[in-house]
């Protein structure tokens, strides 16, 4: 049992851009834009007596659209590692059709995001949620239907080995030589009164994803032979959004056929960790816009974002995350107040998600990220 979490400060998660706000960066040219952040956090755990208060981050991004042609990259420096986040270009083929190639965001369960807090949810841990590969990128979109197709060659470095990335992937350990090998991903969403927000009613959007992975068995120290393996996953979900309120509701089934194992190595920040090779993940979150004139503060987006990753079989156990919280909005300042509390949960004293831990308690950790963007 782990009694700290192996993390720094420094590389703690967070959404890759937040919900409710939008940053204004440099406009160079009429179809070029130049930006960026700068953020720090504060941590407190009830498993770990030492708060800290450090610097989390600096990005920057660009974004190019002109005649068609569009390109967007970011880069991160964190305390400890510094990483890619995307950098792909493409075309816009017609007004609902586009193409984009390199590394973008894999089109899988709710988009943009499964959840509205700095933590995200329990699906961005197994890598189910803002993951970005290398690969090519479909979608077709109008006001009603959405279409997104996709093949991903592997992980945005090419290497099951650097445990320094944003996106969890399949990790190369000793006890699980794996690495992303090939992906397919499908997803169809139909959105439902489209309108209604601007009339008062609720817009709804259902949909389905669907993927289809290859995982190369790349050898073991002791060179014991492997077989190469398969996964898939699939997930239902659902959005709903009225006045100032948003729902979001998902259930999504994994299974990754590795061979005699019923865990699967993951990394993510510089630390490989395992989770169960097979579960169902339900989440369903809560959240509530609502704007204000407190000085600066412009807006308060609050929400309970909750994750359950369920198992069974000898050496998992049923893995829990809630997060309550709400970012807040001033100026050019983009801010989070969380309160995280986690059963047997990687990043909250946990082994791993889905992995059995000699303790079952609860455990919570308060966060307050505060972020400049530009």
């Amino acid at each position: 049992m782990k009694s700290y979490l192996p993390l720094p400060l420094s590389c703690m998660p967070l959404l890759c851009m937040p919900l409710a706000f939008n940053a204004q960066a440099v406009a160079v040219t009429p179809g070029l834009d130049l930006g960026g952040a700068v953020r720090v956090n504060y941590a407190w755990k009830d498993y770990d007596d030492d708060p800290k208060l450090a610097f989390e981050l600096f990005r920057a991004e660009v974004n190019y659209q002109e005649d068609g042609l569009f390109a967007s990259a970011q880069y991160r420096w964190y305390q400890d590692m510094d990483v890619i986040h995307h950098a792909y270009f493409g075309y816009q083929l017609t007004e609902e059709q586009k193409v984009q190639a390199g590394v973008t965001q894999v089109p899988f369960g709710l988009l943009p995001y499964a959840s509205h807090s700095f933590w995200f949810g329990a699906t961005y841990y197994l890598g189910f949620e803002d993951d970005y590969d290398a690969g090519v990128h479909w979608q077709y979109k109008d006001e009603n239907l959405r279409l997104d197709l996709a093949y991903f060659a592997n992980d945005e470095y090419a290497n099951g080995t650097r445990y320094d990335r944003y996106s969890f992937d399949v990790a190369t350990t000793e006890g699980s030589p794996y690495e992303e090998a090939g992906q397919l991903n499908a997803r169809i969403e139909y959105r439902l009164n489209p309108g209604g927000m601007a009339k008062g009613e609720p817009s709804h959007r259902f949909g389905v994803s669907l993927q289809y992975a290859k995982l190369d068995y790349v050898g073991a120290t002791d060179n014991s032979q492997g077989e190469d393996a398969t996964a898939y996953a699939l997930a239902a979900h659902w959005q709903t959004d009225w006045q100032q309120w948003q729902a979001q509701l998902q259930y999504l089934h994994y299974d990754y056929r590795v061979a005699a194992a019923n865990r699967l190595g993951l990394s993510a920040f510089g630390f490989p960790f395992e989770v169960a090779s097979r579960a169902d993940v339900v989440t369903a979150n809560l959240s509530r816009s609502i704007d204000v004139s407190w000085g600066p503060i412009s807006n308060l987006n609050c929400y309970n974002d909750f994750s359950q990753v369920l198992v069974s079989g000898a050496g998992r156990s049923t893995s829990t995350q809630n997060v309550t919280g709400c970012a807040i909005t001033a100026g050019k300042f983009y801010s989070y107040l969380d309160w995280i509390a986690g059963k047997n949960m990687w990043f909250v004293d946990g082994p791993g998600v889905g992995i059995a831990a000699a303790d079952s308690a609860w455990h919570s950790r308060l966060n307050i990220n505060i972020g400049f963007y530009f």
